[in-house]
């Protein structure tokens, strides 16, 4: 099944995980994704936060897949920065396995911070954003 942003963004939180835990870990992206952060899931602010992230903070990520590695795109100007490894491993979430992008080596500004993503449909991942070990927001990446 394909889903939407609108979908996603109407989903609660446990919704969302269970999304997560039922879709396979798919191939390492490459390329230019689209982000959009699913903060507030489930609420009537969910949408409005994303868009507003989405313009001032967070546009998504570019993937290398032939070095691992991928770099954030930030700012309103889009900028690559806050650059992570990217591989394949368990999941905090359900230990099954799932692509980790981790910026625990990379990155001075957010080495506490850990995404997993698994495909959820044709060019569209789910991800869990981890802050140390605590669950922190979910997104979804569009490619």
């Amino acid at each position: 099944m394909s889903y939407t942003i609108p979908q996603l963004l109407a989903m609660t939180s446990d919704q969302l995980d269970d999304l997560f835990r039922a879709s396979p870990v798919g191939d390492i992206p490459n390329g230019e994704a689209q982000g959009t952060a699913i903060i507030a899931p489930g609420t009537t602010f969910s949408s409005e936060i994303a868009t507003m992230v989405n313009h001032f903070t967070w546009q998504g990520k570019n993937f290398d897949a032939a070095t691992g590695t991928l770099k954030n795109r930030i700012t309103p100007f889009g900028l690559n920065a806050i650059l992570a490894k990217v591989y394949k491993g368990e999941s905090w979430l359900d230990q099954k396995e799932c692509i980790v992008l981790d910026y625990s080596e990379t990155s001075t500004v957010a080495h506490w911070i850990r995404d997993e993503i698994r495909l959820i449909g044709p060019g569209m991942y789910l991800g869990v954003v981890y802050w140390g070990k605590k669950k922190l927001i979910h997104f979804a990446l569009q490619f």
